[in-house]
């Protein structure tokens, strides 16, 4: 006999309906939907009762934290699979929701369908207070723009005001929580002529500045909640320092702790440190400080 496939299908398999409910009772598969069946040792699997959805109810599109877990965010726990489609189905384990998804916002993975990574984020943007947001920024899947889009295409939906506010929280595309925050400082403060994640080419590496300030090279780098907790990233960001103060950039560092609990001594910072680059930066123009020493 073949090996037991993980996922079967009552009379879609070379398994007759009577050996599937014989092996149901002997618990060698568990029965997940109407008629669906997962192998014991992957049931509990929330990628395999993903396929099971899929597998039960072609039509149903998944979305929340499973599509998110698919797409852009591999690391997020997923507790529940959250299936679109015309059912009130309760099953352990899923989540059924009647819902209209635009056909332009669900995208096809494998034999699954998925809210797209813009509708997935702005989905989790509320429950994970901007969390999903930054990720699918950080993935690079999808701009600002396609949140916007997605959130215009979804109207009167109970959240959107909230999702709103923090897609004007993200107008920057932060990468981050401290990020995220940062921003606001500086969006609330009114200052500008910033942009956030730029790259920049130093001794042979790509760089990604957390908020720069090009025209008077001032980078303010931001540092989140586990900060350095890696020997290797510890070591890189040295480096990454090193090199961007002998390409004469004026660099300043927060934690997400010091922009939260002291943002107006930061902002004090921040403006003392923009008139100081500003400052180098016309005495260079005028040939004051000669840029080998600048």
């Amino acid at each position: 006999m073949p090996p037991l496939p993980r996922l079967v299908r009552r009379g879609q398999s070379y398994l007759s309906p009577s050996t599937v409910s014989r092996l149901a009772t002997a618990g060698e598969l568990v029965g997940v939907l109407p008629g669906t069946y997962l192998r014991a040792d992957v049931a509990a699997n929330p990628f395999w009762r993903a396929a099971a959805a899929a597998a039960w109810r072609p039509d149903a599109i998944l979305f929340g934290s499973i599509a998110a877990s698919l797409t852009f965010w591999r690391e997020l726990p997923v507790s529940q699979i959250d299936v679109a489609c015309e059912t009130t189905l309760q099953r352990p384990g899923y989540r059924f929701e009647r819902r209209a998804i635009p056909s332009d916002l669900v995208i096809n993975r494998g034999e699954s369908l998925l809210t797209h990574p813009a509708l997935t984020a702005l989905d989790l943007a509320v429950p994970t207070d901007g969390d999903a947001i930054d990720n699918v920024l950080r993935s690079k899947m999808v701009r600002i723009s396609d949140l916007q889009e997605a959130l215009a295409a979804t109207p009167y939906r109970r959240g959107n005001r909230a999702r709103r506010r923090l897609l004007l929280d993200s107008r920057a595309e932060p990468w981050s929580t401290a990020e995220r925050l940062a921003h606001k400082i500086l969006h609330a403060a009114g200052i500008t002529g910033w942009c956030a994640n730029e790259p920049i080419a130093l001794d042979g590496h790509e760089y990604f500045l957390d908020i720069a300030f090009k025209g008077i090279k001032l980078v303010i780098e931001v540092d989140g909640y586990e900060f350095h907790t890696d020997r290797t990233v510890f070591e890189s960001d040295r480096d990454r320092q090193n090199s961007l103060q002998l390409a004469r950039w004026t660099v300043l560092r927060y934690t997400y702790r010091r922009l939260r609990d002291d943002p107006d001594n930061v902002l004090r910072q921040i403006r003392a440190g923009i008139e100081l680059a500003r400052h180098r930066t016309e005495l260079e123009s005028l040939g004051r400080i000669p840029r080998s020493m600048a």
